[in-house]
C-alpha cells in the first residue's frame, strides 16, 4: 500500500465528503489515497434526499456511483481499510503518517478528515430500530416523507418548537412528546399559538406499526404516528481529531475555517465532523458534506502548491 514517495493527500472516510475530496484532488492530478472503513452516518437510511439529481438515491448506490467515477482518475487509489492512528511524520516531505490496520503505515503531505460523527439516540425502547426510516433528526432530509401523517417531535429543549414549526405545513397533525419534562414558557407559548398538541407524560417506548409507529406512555393512551423527529447527541466517529490535537467546538465537531483548514497545518476536515465556529451547528446533509469536501480539497491543493512554488496571487 505504501508508495516509494508520499501521497500528496490521504483522505480518511468514504462518505460524500471524502469521495468528493478525492475527486477534486484527483482532477488536479494529485496522488490521493482514500481509505474507507465502511462505517457511514447515514447507513440506517434507505434513501438520501434533498440533493438535486440524487433525491431518493440509496446511500450505497450513491457511494458506488462515486467510486466508479473515481476509477477514471489514475492518481486516485481507493482502499477498504480501517485506520488506527494518524500522526505527524518526521519525513522531509511526508508531513503525516497514517497507520492502516493490517497493512502498515502510509505517508502523506496532507490529510483530509471526513470520518463523520456518531449519533446517540435517547434511550427509549424500540427507537433505534426506527431510526433512518420512521424516526429521523432532520426535517430537510426526511420531513417530506412524513407528509399527510401525524408527526411527533420528541424532546423538550428549545429546538422542539423550531422543528415542530418546520414540519407544520407537511404534517396533518403534530404532537410534541415532552417525555416527562416541563417545557419552558416561550416554547409552550409558541406551540400553543401554532396549535401543536403536547403530551407531557414520560414516553415508555416505540413500536413499528402499519402507519409508522406506536408511541406508548407511562400514563394515558398510545399515539399512532407516521413519523418521529428526535434530536441526537453526536460525537466524533473516529479518534483522529484527538490524536492530532485539533481544536474542537462545543458541538463536538472539529473547528475549521471557511476553507476547511483545521488548527493543524496540513490537516483539513469536511462533512458532519467539522464546522465553522460562526455557524451554530454543522450543516448536516449529504449535499453540504460533499460541498465541504470540495472546499477542503481545493484548500489542500492550494496549500501544497504554495509549499512547492511559494505563495501565488489569486
Amino acid at each position: 500500500m505504501a508508495p516509494t514517495t508520499p501521497y500528496d493527500a490521504v483522505v480518511l472516510g468514504g462518505g460524500p465528503a471524502g469521495l468528493q475530496a478525492a475527486l477534486t484532488l484527483g482532477r488536479m492530478h494529485r496522488s490521493v489515497l482514500l481509505l474507507d472503513s465502511g462505517a457511514y452516518r447515514n447507513a440506517p437510511a434507505g434513501h438520501l434526499h434533498n440533493f438535486v439529481t440524487r433525491d431518493g438515491t440509496p446511500p450505497a448506490a450513491f457511494r458506488a456511483a462515486a467510486r466508479a467515477e473515481l476509477a477514471a482518475y489514475t492518481t486516485v487509489t481507493v482502499r477498504d481499510a480501517t485506520v488506527t492512528s494518524v500522526s505527524r511524520s518526521d519525513g522531509d516531505r511526508a508531513a503525516f503518517r497514517v497507520d492502516v490496520d493490517g497493512a502498515g503505515p502510509v505517508h502523506a503531505r496532507a490529510v483530509v478528515l471526513a470520518t463523520g460523527v456518531r449519533d446517540t439516540l435517547p434511550g427509549h425502547r424500540g427507537l433505534p430500530a426506527l431510526f433512518g426510516s420512521v424516526a429521523a433528526h432532520c426535517p430537510y432530509c426526511h420531513g417530506h416523507e412524513f407528509a399527510g401523517t401525524h408527526v411527533a417531535v420528541l424532546g423538550y429543549g428549545p429546538h422542539v418548537a423550531r422543528v415542530a414549526l418546520l414540519v407544520e405545513r407537511i404534517a396533518t397533525r403534530l404532537t410534541v412528546l415532552a417525555d416527562g419534562a416541563e417545557l419552558d414558557p416561550d416554547t409552550r407559548a409558541t406551540l400553543d399559538r401554532a396549535g401543536v398538541a403536547v403530551r407531557p407524560e414520560p414516553v415508555t417506548g416505540f413500536c413499528r406499526s402499519a402507519t409508522g409507529a406506536t408511541v406508548s406512555f407511562a400514563d394515558g393512551p398510545a399515539e399512532e404516528v407516521g413519523g418521529v423527529f428526535v434530536a441526537t447527541t453526536i460525537a466524533q466517529a473516529a479518534p483522529f481529531a484527538e490524536q492530532l490535537g485539533l481544536t474542537m467546538l462545543p458541538s463536538g465537531c472539529v473547528e475549521v475555517d471557511p476553507l476547511g483548514r483545521t488548527s493543524v497545518p496540513g490537516v483539513y476536515a469536511a462533512g458532519d465532523m467539522a464546522h465553522v465556529a460562526s455557524l451554530p451547528m454543522p450543516l448536516a446533509a449529504v449535499l453540504t458534506a460533499a460541498a465541504s469536501g470540495l472546499v477542503a480539497a481545493t484548500s489542500a491543493d492550494g496549500d501544497l502548491l504554495a509549499a512547492d512554488h511559494g505563495p501565488t496571487r489569486h
